[in-house]
C-alpha cells in the first residue's frame, strides 16, 4: 500500500481529451492524485465540483488535479462537460492503477459487498514522493484538507 513518504506508482492512463498522461512526465510539478468511485454520482459530483470551484487557487500553489476512475473516456467527458470540470479525468479501465495505489478494495453499500474504489487521494511532490494522503475521503471537505497540506 502506498503510504506517505513512499514514491508513488507511475502509472500512464488515457485522459477524457483522448491524451495519454504519465505520472513520470509530472516530475517537477506536484500532483493531486484523487480516486473517485464513479462520474455523475452525489459524492463524486460535490467532490468534483470542489475541485474545480479552487482548482486556480489549487493552482496558484503550484498543484495539478487528476482525477481518476474506472469510468470510460466517453463517460469521463460526459461528465467534465456537464460540469464544466476544468481538470483532466484518466479512465483506469481495468482498475490496475487504484489495485497500485491501494484503494481498490471490497465495500458495502446498501448491505452488498463488492469490489470498487475506496475514494483517496494522494499528494505528490514533485520528485514524485507521496506528501499527502487521505483515505476515505468527504467529498464536501476535501480540498480543504489538500489546501492546509499546502499552506505554510
Amino acid at each position: 500500500m502506498v503510504e506517505k513518504g513512499s514514491l508513488a506508482p507511475d502509472f500512464t492512463l488515457l485522459a477524457d481529451d483522448g491524451t495519454e498522461v504519465s505520472l513520470s512526465d509530472l516530475r517537477g510539478k506536484k500532483v493531486l492524485l484523487y480516486f473517485y468511485p464513479k462520474d455523475d454520482t452525489p459524492g463524486c459530483t460535490i467532490q468534483a465540483c470542489d475541485l474545480r470551484d479552487e482548482v486556480a487557487t489549487l493552482a496558484e500553489m503550484g498543484v495539478l488535479v487528476l482525477g481518476v476512475s474506472p469510468d470510460s473516456v466517453a463517460s469521463h467527458v460526459r461528465f467534465r462537460k456537464k460540469f464544466n470540470l476544468t481538470f483532466p479525468l484518466l479512465a483506469d479501465v481495468d482498475h490496475e492503477v487504484a489495485e497500485a495505489y491501494g484503494v481498490w478494495r471490497e465495500k458495502v453499500n446498501f448491505g452488498v459487498k463488492a469490489l470498487g474504489i475506496v475514494r483517496s487521494s494522494f499528494l505528490i511532490d514533485e520528485a514524485g514522493r507521496v506528501i499527502g494522503l487521505w483515505r476515505k475521503v468527504k467529498p464536501a471537505e476535501h480540498v480543504g484538507w489538500v489546501v492546509a497540506q499546502l499552506e505554510p
